[in-house]
């Protein structure tokens, strides 16, 4: 371990202990009398006192930096893990992170524009209506009165995100050459990913547009809200938008006292999500309770307010289906399909024994299987299936990760707002409608069409084809150099195979009848 890592470890361990997390470890429970006696001696260095493990672990986190923030705010969501204390601390983070000092907000907005306040503003107030790890937020008035909020990029908050994910790339760089698991759930490039994500959020430019994208899905829609971006006014370092009056989804007693029916509020919560990820490919990944806001115009009939769209998703069309098939699979409590779907997608090796894995895979899902939200949780679930992933040597999926985080925030949401909420009985309508218009036999048709179609447009497409498989099969034949590594590619092309005799007979077909015709 360098002196890098080593340096990062002392600040990570000299964040937990000012937080007084020491004060959480149950001497009696210490196996050693070495390790009782380091206890005490933090305790006395420390103090002896719980200093109120919330508040200062809310204040180490910000300490630490924007990387710890998010960490926090996602902490914040998760009930099932943290007692109400941290909870309660920890959902400052969402939006009342402290400002920043000596910044003046209306110069930085000034030169952001290039021109004068006055000549677009008639108003911007001086304190920031929220304060984020990555932006603070302004409440302003436009010169036709009309009411905006003003998103402001933190000063050389770039530079930092790049440090502490550096300093973070080197520490999975440790475990990674130490730690096969580690290796197997590919830390190294999970915190790259991280970097690219959190980088993101700094780009007003590119928010910009994954809002108006997001609008655009939800047109006069009953479950989300999406506020309108005024383009004329955006800048990488700068976004205005229309001001969304709602009620932050956190707030439970105030949403209970103007009378919102949660059950509702949280069935379209699941169905804003599955919308999202099948149906436009395209879903909010950063659904903390600071980043949604309710609309209570009607509070039996209340939907969701979308701020912050810096972090969007999609998935290949190859994950979305395979993705799909698990879910309908577990709803039908069929876990072999679940094992031969993970084999077919070559998340796991080709020897691996599908009925031990069937068995592992029911002995996980069936506790929680039509469970209201209140008796399970995906976080232990998840766990397990880590474990699981281990032992049968899954490879994790990089691309998936912000799915399964943006999966555990609708989770910690639901929890919060209604705890008896069946999932499943509440996405099966939607998964089966979708399944019948994207999995079935008209959808695979009219998939086989769009390419003879596409064949039928270049002449020499068709050709290519079999080339570029020819080639695929000799490359992996030779780059083949273990017996289980040789089994996964011919399996890969004989499928292949398969399909390019379907789609050249197709072909031939089609052919056939125009000339007939």
């Amino acid at each position: 371990m360098n002196f890098r890592q080593w340096w990062l470890l002392v600040r990570l361990g000299s964040a937990a202990l000012r937080a007084g997390l020491h004060h959480q470890i149950d001497s009696q429970k210490l196996e050693t009398a070495r390790a009782e006696f380091c206890l005490k001696v933090l305790k006395k260095i420390w103090g002896g006192k719980d200093p109120g493990r919330g508040k200062r672990l809310r204040q180490q986190l910000e300490n630490l930096g924007t990387t710890y923030i998010k960490l926090g705010q996602f902490l914040s969501t998760r009930g099932d893990l943290l007692p109400a204390d941290i909870l309660s601390e920890l959902s400052f983070l969402q939006d009342r992170v402290t400002p920043m000092v000596g910044l003046d907000a209306k110069l930085e907005i000034e030169r952001s524009l290039g021109q004068p306040l006055d000549e677009n503003f008639f108003s911007i107030d001086h304190q920031p209506l929220a304060t984020a790890s990555i932006a603070q937020i302004y409440k302003a008035t436009l010169l036709d009165g009309t009411e905006v909020i003003i998103k402001l990029v933190r000063p050389n908050v770039v530079k930092k995100i790049r440090r502490e994910m550096k300093d973070l790339g080197e520490i999975t760089k440790y475990l990674c050459k130490r730690h096969q698991l580690a290796e197997r759930l590919k830390l190294s490039q999970i915190v790259r990913d991280q970097e690219l994500i959190m980088l993101q959020e700094t780009d007003m430019l590119s928010e910009s547009q994954n809002q108006i994208n997001l609008r655009a899905n939800f047109p006069n829609s009953n479950l989300l809200k999406v506020p309108r971006v005024y383009t004329k006014f955006t800048r990488p370092n700068l976004i205005v938008m229309d001001y969304a009056d709602g009620i932050p989804i956190g707030d439970i007693e105030k949403l209970r006292e103007r009378g919102v029916d949660f059950k509702v509020l949280a069935e379209k919560g699941v169905n804003t999500f599955f919308k999202q990820v099948f149906e436009d490919n395209f879903f909010h990944a950063d659904m903390h309770s600071g980043n949604i806001l309710v609309d209570i115009a009607d509070p039996k009939d209340p939907r969701y307010i979308a701020l912050d769209c810096a972090i969007m998703g999609s998935l290949s069309d190859d994950d979305r289906r395979y993705l799909a098939q698990n879910i309908l699979a577990f709803f039908k409590r069929d876990y072999r399909r679940i094992a031969e779907l993970h084999l077919d997608s070559g998340w796991i090796p080709p020897q691996t024994d599908v009925d031990a894995l069937t068995k592992v895979i029911e002995e996980l899902c069936e506790p929680i299987y039509q469970k209201p939200l209140e008796e399970i949780s995906f976080a232990n679930f998840l766990t397990d299936l880590f474990s699981a992933a281990n032992a049968f040597s899954i490879e994790i999926q990089p691309q998936l990760v912000l799915l399964q985080k943006t999966l555990l925030y609708v989770e910690g949401l639901g929890r919060r707002l209604y705890p008896q909420l069946n999932l499943w009985e509440t996405a099966m309508p939607f998964m089966t409608a979708w399944a019948e218009r994207n999995l079935g036999p008209a959808a695979v048709l009219g998939d086989y069409f769009k390419m003879a179609e596409e064949f039928f447009s270049d002449p020499f497409r068709l050709r290519n084809f079999i080339h570029q498989n020819q080639q695929q099969r000799i490359k992996a034949s030779l780059q083949a150099k273990e017996l289980s590594d040789l089994k996964r590619e011919t399996r890969r092309i004989r499928i292949k195979q398969k399909r390019m005799m379907f789609y050249t007979l197709l072909v031939i077909i089609v052919a056939i009848t125009i000339l007939k015709i």
